[in-house]
């Protein structure tokens, strides 16, 4: 078996054990949210997309404590993020009867706004946050903190929020005793998984960069945040058949939450200098493709579009692919 052919093999292992996780993480998610009384909304936003997004917290602290590739590290998060917002596609492709965007609770559009903030901070940090810009306070740079209460300000105000929404609401139905218990244990585990998978990631994408001669910029961006969004995907397709789509919804939008938390959390371990000033400026391409794909995304939940192309999808999703597509075009011009 040739060296090429072995480091693919490795990378389609890794998917195929976190494709056999996800769907535990949805199924443990729905029965907390049962027994507890938390909206389905609160539990993707919060226990779901911590979950799936485990893979990237593992592969951005070991790419850059371990493997010395910040490029790896920022690459997944961003990247991540872009596919996370293109499996909305997905989720419209798989609704049938009309467009998913008519479907989805209206609530998303706050925690979507936030994710713009995060996200646009992240492209401008990539650009600037060099040469008199790099401030730092030792190695780590002075911008992280912001990302790390932007984000616990999201989440509050997502809960307070939630909690505003369900006044009035039934109480959850009495559960066996030690229910809650086995349902958190169920969902550790399969967290668990998850994680043992992702150490291994970073040092495969090293592997493909190297035998393909490959940007490791390019290599994290597609490859490992395509694999590392594998638990998203199979999250968003056990919650369709469960008939849970904002589950789905609030899963991916927090993944990117998570994912901008990530990359403050990587500069913070990688002790060699700030992450925005080591990586290459072609990832601010991925931030501002996200963001543009946020964007049209809060657009449709305000629009609510009705028509859907050869019955398959709307003109959002489509606007949704030619933004990925562009993205991912000039990441492969820049990939040499």
């Amino acid at each position: 078996m040739t060296p090429n052919m072995m480091v693919w093999l490795q990378l389609g292992g890794c998917a195929l054990v976190i494709i056999l996780a996800g769907p535990f993480l949805v199924h443990y998610a729905e029965r907390i949210s049962g027994i507890t009384g938390l909206s389905q909304s609160w539990i993707g936003l919060f226990l779901l997309a911590t979950a799936t997004s485990l893979p990237e917290l593992v592969i951005g602290m070991s790419s850059v404590t371990v493997a010395g590739a910040p490029n790896i590290a920022l690459g997944d998060a961003l990247g991540s993020c872009v596919y996370n917002l293109l499996l909305l596609v997905l989720l419209d492709a798989l609704t049938r009867d009309k467009s998913v965007y008519g479907q989805i609770d209206q609530r998303h559009i706050l925690t979507a706004g936030f994710g713009v903030v995060l996200l646009a901070l992240v492209g401008m940090l990539i650009l600037v946050a060099r040469d008199d810009l790099d401030l730092r306070f030792f190695h780590v740079s002075i911008y992280s903190p912001f990302l790390i209460i932007i984000y616990f300000v999201a989440m509050r105000a997502a809960y307070f929020y939630d909690k505003r929404l369900a006044i009035g609401s039934d109480p959850p139905p009495p559960s066996l005793p030690g229910a809650l218990g086995r349902a958190v244990r169920g969902y550790v585990i399969a967290a668990l998984v998850v994680v043992a998978i992702g150490i291994w990631l970073p040092f495969v994408g090293q592997q493909i960069a190297v035998t393909m001669s490959w940007e490791t910029s390019f290599v994290g961006t597609l490859l490992i945040a395509g694999t590392t969004s594998l638990p998203e995907l199979v999250v968003v397709i056990s919650a369709i058949r469960l008939g849970r789509i904002d589950m789905a919804i609030a899963g991916l939008l927090g993944s990117n939450l998570f994912d901008i938390l990530i990359i403050a959390l990587d500069d913070i371990a990688y002790t060699d200098g700030s992450i925005f000033a080591a990586a290459s400026p072609v990832h601010a391409v991925s931030a501002f493709a996200a963001i543009m794909m946020s964007g049209i995304f809060m657009v449709a939940l305000l629009y609510r579009p009705d028509n859907r192309f050869f019955g398959t999808i709307s003109w959002v999703s489509i606007s949704l692919i030619m933004v990925f597509l562009l993205s991912s075009y000039v990441l492969y011009l820049e990939r040499l």
